[in-house]
């Protein structure tokens, strides 16, 4: 089940900081662990939850682990207990309902039971539940270590460790997103705890402390009559104009060639990275004057891994004077630089110094559009919009503005293909359709192409939470992927709908609009690329067929069980 909503058919657990404070509840009932695990067993309507907690690496039981039971509309404790000597837990006296489970230990990362991605499995109470002998997992966090130090050995004090995660997000191509950053201390050491099991990526950007950057652009802008001597006087401070390429773990430059450090639960490994010095590099770049008279200043964004890791607007007083911009201390690697008006993207791979070609890059266009709702009226309240790069070759940072009365804008985007989300007080919002001119299309995909784009978002007032069971030779089966999947592939980013089936094989997916679906439950399917169409097609023909139309209401029950598939 899903813990807290954030977007349509996504939701996510409570955050950390709510599971750390409720690790330390000493003013909570608590219940002592029992010698031994029993039948659940009904006591005045009253009902227990109970197991042992084990080391998911290891097997052997967690001692002094907290286990507390959260209330399922909004994640408050109700009960609390400690696991014993053997690992065993038990909180007694619940009424019958659904709850969260949760537990926490140092050393190891919080979680709820049998979590994938940002679902669990809840734990139903009632008669004929089996409660009492629930196995939970917990994975020891890992810890990824080492030293940052120049050529010469000495330590490289304040250097920004960069820590990058390989995603398993079942979407087309491998994507990489920055999971956790830190400063390097006296020593050169830097420290990464409490990580998840998983294949990571870690890069360095530093500094040289005796770096000094200067302007090639003095000399055009040297006074009449300044005797070239000057430049002699110069020659000093330019074999100090150095940079530390940004590098990457195993001390190479190219990213590319970056060595994946592969953590698992509990593990402690080093990486241990070496920075050399090269000569900067200096990047010069026309700034036309926009119809306004203002000046279009061109910005440079230093890219890792497609994730925008520093942004360097360049100097207004160099505009000013020659309508010249210059990058300076600029470091090889690859960069994203928009310039021009309108703005053009350069896709940058900085090797030398340069005076860029104006007419260089990719030009970008307006988007702007209108929320209404599936029954074309105009939405009046404020939020935001997000475009998503569906780009895997190329990847972009997201792109975000905000909506007024209904309306939004985005001056610059890149031509390619695009995902739309809205949101609105904290809560994603379903979209049934786009409509560009007079083509409206299910879905939230938009085409951006070599002009303005105007296009209207139908967002769906009608959503739907569909609730039913995942059930395999008539019983309930917990910990299952539920997947809700459109008849119309075009519209499956935008539509399809994601749970994990609860402890009696009950599973609620939200926000689901009006349209034709397909049902799959699949077991041991947390590692499947369920995001690509042709993928969960192939379990298409073992599911059902779910309606959803604008009379269904808020609830939809399924009169019948979608049945467990095993994974092909």
């Amino acid at each position: 089940m899903p813990a807290s909503a954030t977007q349509p058919g996504s939701s996510r657990l409570p955050g950390l900081a709510l599971l750390l404070a409720m690790a330390a509840l000493p003013a909570l009932p608590q219940t002592a662990p029992q010698a031994s695990i029993h039948p659940s067993s009904p006591t005045n309507g009253l009902y227990r939850i109970a197991g042992r907690v084990v080391n998911a690496a290891t097997g052997e039981p967690v001692r002094h682990a907290t286990v507390a039971v959260l209330a399922e509309e909004d994640s408050h404790t109700i009960a609390s207990a400690e696991s014993d000597s053997e690992g065993r837990f038990a909180l007694e006296r619940l009424p019958a309902a659904k709850y969260q489970l949760t537990a926490s230990k140092r050393g190891f990362r919080t979680a709820f039971y049998d979590e994938h991605d940002e679902f669990s499995t809840a734990i139903v109470t009632g008669p004929g539940q089996e409660t009492s002998s629930l196995i939970f997992r917990l994975t020891p966090g890992a810890v990824l270590y080492g030293v940052v130090t120049t050529d010469g050995g000495d330590p490289v004090e304040g250097a920004k460790a960069m820590l990058f995660l390989k995603s398993h997000d079942g979407k087309p191509g491998s994507r990489i997103a920055q999971s956790d950053s830190t400063v390097t201390d006296d020593t050169g050491a830097y420290e990464f705890d409490d990580l998840a099991a998983g294949e990571y990526l870690l890069a360095v950007a530093a500094e040289p402390w005796y770096a000094l950057h200067s302007s090639s652009s003095r000399s055009r802008h040297k006074p009449a009559g300044a005797a070239d001597s000057d430049n002699a006087a110069n020659e000093p401070t330019a074999a100090l104009d150095v940079v530390y390429p940004v590098t990457f773990y195993d001390s190479t430059p190219e990213e590319a060639a970056a060595t994946r450090i592969v953590l698992a639960g509990g593990s402690r490994e080093e990486a241990n990275i070496n920075l050399h010095p090269v000569p900067a590099l200096h990047i010069a770049v026309d700034t036309p004057r926009k119809q306004d008279g203002s000046i279009a200043r061109a910005e440079l964004r230093q890219t890792v891994f497609g994730a925008v890791v520093s942004a360097e607007t360049a100097g207004f007083l160099d505009a000013m004077q020659s309508q010249t911009n210059e990058f300076t201390g600029v470091a090889p690697g690859h960069y994203e630089l928009v310039q021009g008006d309108p703005p053009r993207i350069v896709d940058l791979d900085a090797s030398v110094s340069q005076h860029l070609d104006p007419t260089l890059g990719t030009p970008t266009v307006s988007v702007h559009g209108s929320l209404r709702s599936a029954s074309g009226q105009p939405l009046a309240g404020d939020g935001s919009v997000t475009l998503e790069s569906l780009d895997a070759a190329r990847p972009q940072n997201p792109i975000q503005t905000v909506c007024i009365r209904g309306a939004f804008s985005f001056p610059a985007v890149p031509p390619g293909d695009w995902e739309l989300w809205v949101e609105s007080s904290g809560r994603q919002l379903p979209i049934a359709s786009t409509t560009v001119g007079n083509r409206a299309r299910p879905g939230n995909l938009v085409a951006v192409r070599d002009r303005p784009l105007s296009v209207v978002v139908a967002v769906s007032e009608a959503a739907t939470r569909v609730q039913g069971f995942a059930r395999k030779d008539g019983k309930g089966v917990a910990g299952v992927m539920v997947v809700l999947a459109p008849k119309d592939t075009a519209a499956f980013q935008g539509l399809v709908r994601r749970d994990q089936s609860d402890s009696d094989g009950s599973f609620s997916l939200h926000d689901v609009v009006p349209g034709q679906y397909t049902l799959v439950a699949i077991e041991d399917a947390w590692e499947l690329d369920w995001a690509q169409p042709e993928v969960i097609g192939r379990y298409l023909p073992g599911g059902i067929a779910v309606t959803v139309t604008d009379s269904s209401g808020k609830l939809l029950t399924l009169a019948v069980p979608v049945p467990v598939e095993t994974r092909q």
